[in-house]
């Protein structure tokens, strides 16, 4: 199998400093000597086997294992060789690697149909980690999704709270005491911020035991308990209506066999007058199989969705798409603060768990801020309605509605009263 390693590396890193030493002792240069260089060891013969025959799944298993170190450099360093040093050639055109693909694409229903009590099998999978785990590189509020970089040298805490001012604007939120339903509120920093600037009445759902503890004690601990409530339910048990949906990294989790289910319960959920905002990773490609290490480690039962996918299940649905927004690369962004903290502090994730968690964690942050960089990952914000006239016209409603957002948020005194004042547009 050492030649297979050999003849794939060899046409995927044609540029880069990229040194492979194998379990015989034997090493071979890749690259074209440019950059910083990267030096893999593969430490068990096992190792040279996955990495050929399935490398999307095996580099990432293998490094957590141990069979596979970096001597030199990093696994970020590791991926950005793999990614970026031949301009024609990437691994997943190869033969074999179509035909994983294609298996992994006719399994996938199996894999990624959630009942109820799946999906918060899944969900605490991930999610209800030690909250102290989060801490070491979330920001402040604990905002588990991309952020939003209105400039390169803002601070992760400062793009976090951009990304919850843009999408409190395009709710278009405009007279308090408005009902709002997040799907999937995490940690309560979006419902905290929709009540605690915009005077919403929100009901936040979560599936984590973990999440939905320390959202009740942050929303008594704002004096906001009877604006917010947390429930820990199904978003499918949920009941309605309310003037706002709000959904925000939710819907990587529902799976492609309950994207109609998730549509039309949110159609269902939402008034006729009534703003929907979601906030999903997606892929800039065709629809295709989910990461098979992310799959086995982070998130079992999630799937990426190629835009195609979702308009498909939402013109089903009874609703209207009103706007759709790329984010591009600011995860990537976000991601390169979550691994720059993460490494920074991570003796700290070492003694939470062990060395074989902090190592699966490194290559999840490595390779998902690689897919965003260099690969087709980017971010959707899609809003929706039932009726076309239930935002404004044109789009300058959102940029006034972030002023008013970010003039309130200095408000020392925590007055709610300045944020509710949006400028509305007449419609047509």
């Amino acid at each position: 199998m050492k030649f297979i390693v050999q003849a794939l590396v060899s046409r995927l890193v044609e540029t880069g400093n990229l040194t492979i030493t194998y379990p015989d002792g034997t090493r071979q240069v890749f690259g074209d000597g440019t950059g910083n260089p990267v030096h893999m060891r593969l430490n068990s013969r096992k190792a040279v086997w996955g990495i050929a025959l399935d490398p999307a799944y095996y580099l990432g298993h293998h490094y957590g294992t141990g069979d596979v170190d970096i001597i030199e450099g990093d696994i970020y360093g590791l991926l950005k060789a793999v990614f970026t040093g031949s301009p024609d050639f990437k691994y997943y055109d190869t033969f074999w690697s179509r035909v994983l693909e294609r298996g992994r694409y006719l399994l996938r229903w199996a894999r990624e149909k959630n009942s109820i009590v799946r999906s918060r099998r899944n969900v605490q999978h991930h999610y209800d980690l030690t909250g102290a785990l989060y801490d070491l590189f979330l920001d402040q509020d604990r905002q588990y999704s991309c952020a939003y970089f209105e400039r390169p040298d803002q601070t992760l805490d400062e793009a976090q709270l951009a990304k919850k001012r843009h999408i409190a604007a395009k709710l278009n939120i405009n007279r308090p005491g408005q009902s709002v339903l997040d799907i999937g509120s995490g940690w309560g920093g979006m419902a905290l911020y929709l009540a605690r600037q915009l005077g919403a009445k929100v009901t936040g759902v979560t599936l984590s035991d973990e999440q939905h503890a320390l959202s009740v004690k942050r929303a008594n601990e704002a004096g906001l308990a009877g604006d917010i409530e947390f429930l820990l339910q199904d978003y499918r048990n949920t009941e309605g209506p309310f003037d706002r949906i709000v959904s925000v990294g939710m819907f990587e989790h529902v799976g492609r066999p309950n994207y109609l289910t998730f549509f039309k319960k949110s159609a269902s959920l939402l008034k006729r007058d009534g703003v929907m905002l979601l906030h999903t990773i997606g892929r800039t490609d065709r629809p295709s199989a989910n990461n098979p290490f992310i799959e086995k480690y982070i998130f079992p039962g999630g799937y990426i969705p190629a835009l195609s996918e979702v308009m498909q299940a939402v013109e089903k649905s009874g609703l209207a798409v009103t706007d759709v927004e790329i984010l591009r690369l600011h995860y990537a962004e976000t991601l390169r603060h979550w691994r720059e903290r993460f490494m920074a502090r991570r003796d700290e994730a070492k003694a939470l768990y062990d060395e074989k968690f902090c190592r699966i964690w490194e290559f999840y942050l490595a390779a998902s801020e690689s897919a965003f960089r260099w690969q087709n990952l980017v971010v959707f914000q899609l809003q929706l309605a039932h009726d076309q006239e239930a935002v404004p016209l044109t789009r300058e409603y959102i940029g006034r509605g972030e002023d008013c957002l970010k003039a309130h948020e200095g408000n020392p005194k925590g007055d709610r009263r300045g944020a509710r004042q949006f400028p509305q547009e007449a419609s047509l």
